[in-house]
Parts: C-alpha cells; sequence; structure tokens
C-alpha cells in the first residue's frame, strides 16, 4: 500500500526538512519513498510544500493530487490544499496560526497548536517538529525511535537544538490520540 503525504506552508517553517525526515526514515525501515519538494523564489515567507510518497511497493509518481494525509502550517496552505485530501484522508492543522476548520465531513481532521507547544519549549521554529510528532503517532508509517534517529542525526552536532527538537517531536506525538 501507498500511502500520498503533503506537507505545506510558510517557507522558514521547516516544511521541506518535515518531508525530508519522513523519507529518510521510511528509507531506513526499507520503504519504497519519493520526495518532490515545491517552493517560491522567496527564502523566507514565501510559500513552501513537499509530497512524500512512501509504500510497501514501488512507487509509480512522486505526485500527490489527491493525497491520504495533510500536514498544514499555516492558514494560507490550508485554504490552498484542504479540497484536495482525498475522501476519508486525514489533516493534521497547526491551530496555533489556523483558525478556520474544513467543513468536510469526509475526512479527519487533527488540531495541534504546534507554533504554540514550540514556543513553550523555546523556540517557535521548532513548530514543525511538534507536527511531524503528531503525524507519525496519527499515520504510524514509520517508528517513531526510527524518525528520533533521523532527528539525531540532522542536529548531531548542536546538542541544545538537539535537544529541543527532541523534545518537540515527543509533545506532538502526544498531543494527538
Amino acid at each position: 500500500m501507498i500511502s500520498k503525504i503533503l506537507f505545506a506552508g510558510f517557507g522558514g517553517q521547516g516544511i521541506l526538512m518535515m518531508g525530508q525526515a519522513l523519507a529518510h526514515a521510511a528509507m531506513k525501515e526499507n520503504l519504497h519513498v519519493t520526495y518532490l519538494p515545491a517552493y517560491g523564489a522567496e527564502v523566507r515567507g514565501g510559500t513552501a510544500n513537499c509530497t512524500v510518497s512512501v509504500g510497501d511497493e514501488e512507487i509509480a509518481s512522486p505526485i500527490a493530487s489527491t493525497p491520504d494525509y495533510l500536514v498544514v502550517m499555516n492558514a494560507p496552505a490550508f485554504e490552498r490544499f484542504q479540497n484536495a485530501l482525498r475522501k476519508g484522508g486525514s489533516c493534521l492543522l497547526n491551530t496555533s496560526l489556523i483558525h478556520d476548520r474544513s467543513r468536510r465531513r469526509d475526512i479527519k481532521t487533527y488540531e495541534v497548536a504546534a507554533s504554540e507547544m514550540a514556543e513553550t519549549l523555546g523556540d517557535v521554529r521548532a513548530a514543525n517538529m511538534v507536527m511531524l510528532g503528531a503525524f507519525v503517532k496519527v499515520a504510524g508509517l514509520v517508528r517513531p525511535e526510527t524518525l528520533l534517529g533521523i532527528i539525531e542525526g540532522i542536529f548531531r552536532k548542536k546538542a541544545s537544538v538537539l535537544e529541543l527538537n527532541r523534545e518537540a517531536f515527543r509533545k506532538g506525538y502526544e498531543a494527538v490520540a
């Protein structure tokens, strides 16, 4: 089975890092993976999104016109992509920055105050790790310890940042049922 995930938000929110971390964790678990980033010309503040496809069989296309999961970090991304989510799909919202809710009744919505949770840990920039933790719990595509290992590899040279991101991931993982 193949699952398609769309991560979306502003540039600078760590959108592409979420996708890369998931893709690396899935590869580490011997799954088939594709990763397709998309971003505006701006370094920060523009739009950014990426699609990750994960499965136990070969993936024919990295494009996800109807993703199974949507992880959105801001309101413009939510407005742009909410209707693309397939029926029965799951939407994870950063409710710190998204105040509207989907009117769709054919999807499951998870509300995570990721930016606020990251801020209580000392750095709002860790909101992406909060959302990634929540996503890993909801989707169950990779083991949390595998993804934490990837995070450790990314931040291994910055001990304080590593601990912040580990804790943010755990908070997100615990935030959803």
